[in-house]
């Protein structure tokens, strides 16, 4: 199936007279004006917020329900010497979430150790396993963060063992809540919390907040912001409320510091000391190598590193930090190969290819890397996928969708066929039969039928309207930087101009990107395309007039700082 390369573009549509309202109030320019309306940030009070938020923007957390119940339970633990487990989750959002939530314990006295599954040996979320091995290391409390709120039998498990359990979580609850001491998730049905998009690790940092609030330690919370603002651009939520004030505030402080030993190696590694930390630096460079740990080896690795904080321990920080990146060239080769393998069936195999949601499987692929290749083969087929892994009779798999379609409504259609489930609406993980794998593909794919229209498979690319060569200054790209970090719910602005031509290239980079020029009015641009190769022969065609769909970007290339577009898309004039 070849990629799709036509797209649809979406003029976003604003009120003139409110961004006119937005330019007079808070003084800032047109563009960012109109840019703040159609991102629904009409009103001058919540636009100021969100160009400049603060800490004083977090809602109280006890808001939240059974936070009271639950921070009474911690801190009569605390007093009392009773050991506490922290378990978490063996991606970002969990390895942070586990992080901050253990150093708040331990700073205020407690007995406070922490578990993190291992992907292949413990499997995924709470299980009563580990609280066997919890109950037998003598703890008393545990608390769970970015996992738990599916886990009807591990938490009645922990009952009968004696264990209280505090359940922290912010994927979607059945209908029914595990029955734990205390479950805090915004998206509990009964929850009044005004914010119900949180990370993993904004859940368990509204514990800390609550922690910090109750033993007048609120000076302890920015450090915390600073590692929550890995998880939560890590963990792919939208990038509003209070997501937006922890991303935004936590990314000031990676990039100001100063850090602990752990975070100051890993940034060291990162080739990030000393620079300017922004969304795209943890999405696709911290990020991934904190994944790897998870994915390949043991997260214990990347919890140990951020909770490393004394200076004798700079040679075992260092030794983690290069073991992460270690590891993370050595999942981008295992993902290389998985995907080429996934493509290959998909091609090949019609009942695999031809389907609205691709269900691929191998046998004994790596199960801590098929949640990228699902990523990855979304991105190149514009459809809704779940890749498996088969290790003898049972299967693991991990979905990703489409912004148009609900994938964890696709698995609820047919939960006999699966032995565990869980997620999001656009990401989920599943264990189910081998023998099962095409029962599930019709499943999946007849529930799909009903939802999925023609447009949804055809890409569509958002404009902010229109942006000529000669307003692209240095103030407008230094205004655009105050929208950021940008991500789902703030999305890069992107901008279109119309008719230009191309005066240099398209040239082909690394046989998959197109490097060129531009010139609009005598106004010329560099641009480039990425992952746009398939398309040197369209553009070329058009290179004396041609429409292209941009971001603006700040470059340097040997000590020269210049503006560049980020070519999201090209198409042939249009009226």
């Amino acid at each position: 199936m070849a990629p799709v390369s036509e797209r649809i573009w979406d003029t976003a549509t604003y009120d003139a007279a409110s961004a006119d309202l937005l330019t007079r109030e808070l003084g800032v320019s047109a563009i960012i004006a109109r840019l703040l309306c159609i991102r629904g940030l009409d009103d001058p009070d919540r636009a100021g917020r969100f160009l400049s938020p603060s800490l004083s923007d977090l809602h109280d957390p006890f808001q939240l329900t059974d936070m009271a119940l639950a921070i009474e339970r911690i801190q009569s633990a605390v007093a009392n010497r009773e050991r506490i487990a922290i378990h978490g989750d063996y991606d970002v959002d969990g390895v942070t979430s586990t992080v901050i939530l253990r150093r708040a314990l331990e700073m205020l006295g407690a007995d406070v150790i922490h578990f993190i599954p291992e992907r292949v040996r413990d499997g995924y979320g709470l299980q009563i396993p580990a609280l066997d091995r919890l109950h037998a290391e003598g703890v008393r409390l545990v608390i769970s963060v970015d996992c738990g709120i599916r886990a009807a039998e591990a938490a009645r498990h922990a009952t009968t063992l004696g264990l209280d359990l505090i359940i922290t979580d912010h994927h979607e609850p059945d209908d029914a809540l595990p029955p734990a001491l205390a479950v805090i998730n915004p998206k509990r049905r009964d929850c009044p919390y005004p914010d119900k998009d949180l990370a993993g690790v904004g859940v368990a940092l509204k514990v800390v907040q609550a922690l910090c609030l109750r033993s007048d330690h609120t000076g302890w919370l920015p450090a915390f912001v600073k590692i929550a603002a890995l998880g939560t651009l890590a963990d792919m939520v939208p990038l509003t409320g209070e997501n937006r004030v922890i991303a935004k505030l936590g990314l000031g402080m990676l990039s100001t510091g100063p850090h602990r030993v752990g975070l100051r190696s890993l940034l060291e590694v990162c080739g990030l000391s000393g620079k300017e930390i922004d969304g795209y630096h943890v999405g696709f460079v911290i990020g991934p190598r904190i994944n790897a740990a998870g994915r390949m080896s043991t997260p214990d690795i990347a919890a140990r590193l951020l909770l490393a904080s004394d200076e004798t321990m700079a040679d075992e920080a260092r030794r983690l930090a290069e073991l992460l990146d270690s590891e993370n060239l050595r999942r981008r080769a295992e993902e290389a190969a998985i995907v080429a393998e996934a493509r290959a069936a998909v091609d090949s195999d019609l009942d695999i290819g031809s389907r609205p949601i691709i269900v691929v499987a191998g046998d004994n692929w790596h199960r801590g890397v098929i949640g990228i290749v699902a990523s990855k083969l979304v991105d190149a087929l514009q459809r809704p996928v779940i890749v498996l892994s088969k290790d003898g009779d049972t299967a693991h798999g991990s979905c990703r969708s489409i912004p148009s379609f609900n994938m964890l409504a696709a698995l609820e259609s047919c939960p006999e066929v699966m032995t565990a489930f869980g997620g999001h609406k656009q990401a989920a993980g599943l264990t189910l039969p081998s023998s099962r794998i095409f029962e599930l593909r019709a499943r999946v794919n007849a529930h799909a039928d009903q939802y999925l229209q023609k447009d949804d498979f055809t890409r569509r690319v958002s404009v902010d309207g229109v942006l000529t060569f000669g307003s692209i200054t240095e103030e407008v790209v230094s205004d655009l930087a105050a929208l950021s970090p940008f991500g789902i719910g703030n999305p890069r602005p992107i901008f279109m101009a119309s008719a230009v031509e191309i005066v240099d290239g398209p040239r082909v980079l690394k046989e998959r990107h197109l490097k060129m020029s531009f010139r609009q009015n005598g106004k010329v641009m560099r641009g480039i395309a990425w992952r746009a190769a398939d398309r040197a022969q369209f553009v070329a065609a058009n290179r004396d007039a041609i429409d292209v769909a941009f971001s603006v970007e700040q470059d340097i290339w040997r000590g020269e700082r210049y503006l560049q577009l980020n070519v999201t898309d090209f198409r042939a004039p249009h009226g």
